[in-house]
């Protein structure tokens, strides 16, 4: 198993202080009993968004470095959109340390979850994104329902949708029975366009170099009966 980056160690490990990630047993929506489970929002605090934004913007900055040297990745984009709730934090936060530390000067937009009838009206606030290259920030993804969620909404607003970036992949298969990544990659047309910052690969590194016999047996089950067997 390959090494881990440092961002991605800090995040396992801020997540784990805060009660984001847990291991143990827990019912997901798909009615899968998962051996863990990420809450993103309890990433709520001034140190963990820093990790958490930190490494959405490294990863965001590495695959568009990826894309100019002709690899797959993220084509250059005006604005990243955070579906509300939880990802409207994250978008803001990542828009300033793409500034910050790399040098990358986009801007970002969020929605509502009902449309707003004065005003500025509508669903969408932040930078407008009509005819703009929209990346589209998730959490959490296993069927990649809120990604494909978040896109119709852009595309509604005029925008279009170059890429997505994900905190987790739990890397398990999606609705077409392939990989969910490959199948978001699919709507927005290229690969390496939905980079992750942790997928459930790295969790059970993290696990294997702590020690953590138990909870990686049970991860390494899980991933036999529901794994994406190519990832």
């Amino acid at each position: 198993m390959a090494d881990l980056q440092k961002f991605q160690v800090e995040l396992i490990e801020h997540g784990m202080a805060v009660g984001a990630l847990k291991f143990g047993s827990f019912t997901l929506k798909s009615g899968r009993q998962s051996p863990y489970f990420f809450n993103a929002g309890l990433l709520a605090s001034g140190p963990v968004l820093d990790s958490l934004c930190s490494a959405y913007a490294a990863t965001i900055a590495s695959s568009l470095e990826d894309f100019k040297k002709g690899q797959p990745g993220l084509p250059e984009f005006d604005i990243l959109f955070g579906p509300a709730y939880k990802g409207i934090p994250f978008a803001a936060g990542t828009a300033l340390l793409l500034h910050r530390d790399h040098q990358i000067d986009v801007g970002y937009a969020y929605d509502r979850k009902e449309a707003k009838d004065h005003g500025e009206g509508g669903v969408m606030v932040g930078a407008p994104v009509q005819g703009k290259r929209v990346l589209v920030l998730d959490d959490v993804a296993t069927a990649g329902t809120a990604i494909r969620g978040a896109m119709d909404v852009v595309r509604k607003a005029g925008g279009e949708v170059v890429g997505a970036v994900l905190m987790l992949d739990r890397q398990e298969v999606g609705r077409e029975g392939k990989s969910m990544i490959e199948e978001v990659e699919g709507l927005v047309g290229g690969t390496g366009r939905v980079p992750t910052i942790l997928k459930m690969k790295d969790l059970m590194v993290w696990l294997e170099t702590h020690g953590k016999t138990e909870e990686l047996k049970s991860m390494q089950e899980y991933w036999d009966q529901y794994g994406v067997k190519s990832a």
